[in-house]
């Protein structure tokens, strides 16, 4: 017989009475529906968390012509903008987003940063970094905004805002196109550090370049803000209206240039070497080179005097990226998703190898089959890894990946999974915000902790026991139990989050996990989730939109759960304060009296009376025996005949089923639970018995619906439970293990001891295990048998300096 608590908690209409004292809450209530918070349904986004009938949204198309200049590093362009109101609504201006301006002199997100000379040091690197942006102009020169005819328009530039005022007004269903011409310079991304920028090898005198923002692109206008043209700061991304685009990118004839889309020309930019191969590639189940890196080598070398153009077409995206370089290897192999052929590709330095040529076109498939499991199919026709001096940037069908290897070859652990973990971060940003397009600008969280919680199931199924970063609940414990002065909510704006990417990133990614695994279940959850990417695919959702789907598919109630993970700052942490055990008085004289008797024998004497039982000699009763009476005789345990009579009565009155009950030999537990972090969570408890068995029990977070503070809970068992622990495996982020369990346990750890002098521990792993142990390299870039005589090892091991690892966006 299990415990009744599994049973459905029967025993709580045992204390009615203690039940009602519970009824109270002191502060919020934390079960409170969220509809008084959450926008009012329409016919646009309904209660249910779905487009609704009039659901509409804004679309642009973009031909753009785009030129690379390798001697300046600087960037000219000109571009068509067709813009569709889709919208019931008229308007007058055109907000245009030009966030390049990021890097502009009179730039308004590094007057607005703040900083300090911590304990009156400063390094070069940060003085020179400083210096170096100060000086640095790379905000867009626009040359031109021109009608379709090619008359000027009206526009204003607002930092990184430009509105261009319509010589008429443009109606619903309506079309306008526009021209816009402009020039930049870009930056060097080791120097400063943005979403974009070159990365420049001092051994061979080349450039690597990651370009991206690179152009005047529409802002969103939708039924939820209007115009979305809040400035960019930073650290709130993009919000973006999906289109066609048709991009012609002139750079150096020896550069190799990959891109958002499909290369609409390969014949005129590829040799036919690199044509057959890039057509091998499309039927290869492993990657094929299509660039090795012996031709990427010899590439180096070379200085072409005239120009290519690449062509690049892609459909139904809401943004456009590249990159370029005559030091690319580059390799692809195909995957099939719903019937459709992806094409996953990496280009990559010789640099980057082994690591490089050894999993991220590996990884990039990988990640597209997982993710399209968990959300939607991927429909974009390829998806594309590029290392360079990015550390980690999203945008449709290509991403920009740190993660490199020492000079020698080798790497460590950290390094390679750090790697793998970029990788699959931002290849899965193509589902969201590059499919279910929400707004970055204003919720961080909305693509970055869904995808970090794509990212851990990714990972997860990469390798066993993977040493994922973020997804687990204790690896955030840390965080949630810092001061509550240094977090905010997850619902907070881009721009005012404290500690990003704990708060953007690893709470919502660890909401998700604790929702499947120990809220909903995975079936609910994953059914729910689903059900939010297909609804919201190619359109734009709000938190409400995400927040009313996972409950509308599901039929659980979760005000409660996105109240206090997404609204407070609150922390999870269950005292287990007391547990008081009870046996049911049975009335049988001859059971409670021998239990008596038993406890009565078992009590440890006090002091007093071990040093009386020897100090004092005799009593007066002792030495004058006619002072004894009846009591001095009398038994009060034993059983008379009149207890049994009683007894015997008593039975008489109960059913059959209640004396059953009455003699069942169950234990009653209670069990007092505080709720000290303030976030109500579902209840995990162990249970381990005296012969050594295990019980697990989860009792919902709505127990603590009548007071949100503390409660009590009775557990019937027919066995003797010897301890009882609570999240035994640390499924909800309890930032307090040590009131968790009863009895009290000491939680082990260490200390360290060192030699006066010593920093600490000699004897510690290496960072790089693989280099201490003078280990060779891993398999070098993959290549088709046909062809592995084009992929040998670099003669002179030249490397530039590692890209930047800060991390993915």
């Amino acid at each position: 017989m299990r415990s009744l608590l599994l049973a459905g908690g029967l025993a709580l209409g045992l204390v009615p009475t203690a039940l009602r004292a519970q009824n109270t809450n002191s502060g919020t209530d934390k079960f409170a529906q969220l509809e008084t918070m959450l926008p009012t349904p329409n016919s646009y986004r309904t209660a249910s968390g779905a487009p609704g009938p009039q659901y509409w949204q804004q679309r642009a198309d973009y031909n753009i012509k785009v030129a690379l200049d390798d001697q300046k590093q600087a960037i000219t362009g000109s571009e068509t903008i067709t813009y569709t109101n889709l919208s019931p609504d008229v308007l007058t201006y055109l907000w245009v987003q030009l966030d390049q301006n990021i890097l502009a002199k009179n730039s308004i997100t590094y007057a607005t940063q703040v900083g300090q000379i911590t304990s009156g040091r400063l390094g070069f690197q940060d003085l020179d970094a400083q210096l170096t942006t100060a000086e640095f102009d790379g905000g867009y020169k626009i040359a031109a905004v021109t009608d379709a005819a090619g008359k000027a328009l009206k526009y204003t530039i607002n930092h990184t805002m430009m509105r261009i005022d319509l010589p008429t007004p443009l109606r619903p269903g309506q079309k306008v196109s526009f021209g816009v011409k402009w020039s930049y310079n870009i930056n060097d991304q080791l120097k400063i550090s943005e979403r974009s920028g070159y990365e420049y090898f001092p051994e061979d005198k080349n450039y690597l370049y990651e370009i991206a923002q690179f152009y005047p692109r529409m802002a969103v206008y939708s039924d939820a803000k209007g115009w979305q043209n809040k400035q960019f700061l930073g650290n709130g991304e993009f919000t973006l209206p999906f289109g066609d685009y048709r991009v012609s990118i002139t750079a150096p004839a020896d550069h190799v240039v990959g891109a958002t889309g499909t290369l609409q020309n390969a014949a005129q930019v590829l040799s036919a070497t690199q044509v057959r191969r890039l057509g091998q590639a499309k039927g290869a189940k492993k990657p094929v080179l299509i660039v090795s890196q012996e031709e990427a080598t010899k590439n180096e070398s070379s200085r072409a005097t005239g120009t290519k153009t690449w062509t690049y077409a892609a459909k139904n995206v809401r943004d456009f990226a590249w990159c370029s370089s005559r030091k690319f290897i580059w390799d692809a192999m195909e995957i099939t998703q719903s019937g459709k052929p992806v094409l996953c590709m990496s280009y990559y330095p010789k640099e980057g190898n082994p690591l490089w040529g050894k999993y991220s076109t590996e990884v990039v498939a990988h990640t597209i089959k997982t993710y399209s499991k968990f959300t939607i199919p991927y429909e974009y026709p390829v998806a594309i890894s590029v290392h360079g001096p990015v550390g980690g940037m999203e945008y449709p069908m290509i991403c920009f990946n740190g993660g490199r290897p020492e000079k020698d070859g080798t790497y460590s652990a950290d390094r390679k999974y750090g790697m793998i973990s970029v990788i699959i971060h931002e290849v899965g940003h193509n589902f969201f915000p590059m499919i279910v397009n929400s707004d970055e600008r204003q919720w961080t969280w909305m693509d970055e902790g869904l995808n970090t919680f794509c990212q851990y199931l990714t990972e997860q199924e990469w390798e066993r026991n993977y040493p994922s970063r973020r997804g687990e609940p204790r690896n955030m414990v840390d965080y949630m139990r810092t001061d509550k002065s240094l977090q905010t909510p997850i619902m907070t704006n881009s721009e005012s989050v404290l500690q990003f990417g704990n708060n953007a990133y690893g709470k919502p990614a660890t909401a998700l996990n604790i929702l499947r695994e120990t809220v909903m279940g995975r079936e609910l959850f994953d059914h729910a989730f689903k059900t939010y990417a297909t609804r919201w695919a190619y359109k734009h959702p709000e938190p409400a939109d995400f927040f009313r789907t996972m409950e509308d598919a599901s039929a659980v109630d979760l005000d409660w759960f996105w109240r206090g993970w997404f609204y407070t700052t609150d922390r999870v942490d269950i005292s287990l304060d007391a547990v008081k055990a009870y046996k049911p008085n049975t009335k049988n004289p001859g059971l409670e009296n021998a239990r008596l008797q038993n406890e009565r024998q078992g009590q440890v004497p006090s002091l007093s009376a071990q040093r009386n039982a020897t100090d004092i000699k005799s009593t007066v009763v002792d030495e004058k025996p006619d002072l004894k009476d009846f009591y001095n005789s009398y038994d009060p345990l034993a059983v008379t005949e009149a207890d049994k009579q009683r007894y015997f009565q008593y039975l008489s009155t109960l059913t059959p089923q209640q004396q059953q009950r009455l003699n069942g030999n169950l234990n009653f537990y209670e069990l007092s639970l505080r709720n000290v972090g303030g976030l109500v969570m579902p209840v995990v408890i162990q249970m381990t018995y005296d012969d050594g068995s295990q019980e697990l029990s989860t009792i919902p977070a709505e127990i603590w619906r009548k007071n949100n503070e503390q409660v009590s809970k009775i557990i019937i068992t027919p066995k003797n439970v010897v301890s009882f622990v609570i999240d035994p495996y640390q499924q909800t982020a309890d930032t307090d293990l040590s009131n968790n369990s009863f009895p009290r346990q000491a939680a082990p750890t260490r200390f360290e001891l060192f030699q006066a002098g010593q920093a600490g521990n000699n004897a510690r792993q290496p960072q790089n295990p693989m280099q201490a142990a003078g280990a060779t390299t891993a398999t070098p870039a993959p290549a088709t048998p046909l062809e592995r005589r084009e992929n040998k090892p670099n003669p002179d091991g030249r490397q530039a300096r590692p890209a930047s690892t800060n991390g993915s966006r």
